[in-house]
């Protein structure tokens, strides 16, 4: 059975809509083409998201992400064009896509785009120490 890339997603119910939990997410095999030459670009994408109500499914994912590869995109375009696909489908608390361009004439290109829900804040960030309460003394 040959698998087709695809320009949708599916979504499955987020099974803890409760509680805020990172998603992350790499997909060190993206491919697109250059809209000037038409050479291919090769980036590692970075999803982190917190979900709402729904998640993204990992094999409609990975189609989507193979739909990008005979068709050319500057590098800004593509990084918010994925991203808004995706908040779209999912509708998500909060969502970012870092794109790591490799090196095309002596230059990296890297991309962040995020998206924020209204009203959603995220909960404050807890450092926990290795070692707290332990002493470095011998007895």
């Amino acid at each position: 059975m040959t698998t087709q890339p695809v320009k949708q997603f599916e979504t499955f119910p987020n099974p803890k809509p409760a509680r805020d939990f990172h998603i992350h997410m790499e997909i060190p095999e993206f491919t697109c083409l250059c809209p000037k030459t038409g050479q291919p670009d090769f980036a590692t994408l970075t999803l982190d998201y917190i979900a709402d109500e729904k998640c993204v499914e990992l094999k409609s994912l990975k189609l989507y992400m193979w739909s990008f590869r005979e068709e050319g995109h500057f590098h800004e375009d593509v990084t918010n064009r994925i991203l808004d696909d995706l908040i779209a489908a999912t509708e998500p608390r909060f969502m970012r896509l870092t794109a790591k361009f490799y090196v095309r004439g002596g230059i990296f290109t890297n991309v962040v785009a995020e998206h924020q829900k209204a009203g959603w804040q995220p909960a404050p960030r807890v450092e926990l120490s290795r070692f707290h309460g332990q002493s470095n003394t011998r007895g």
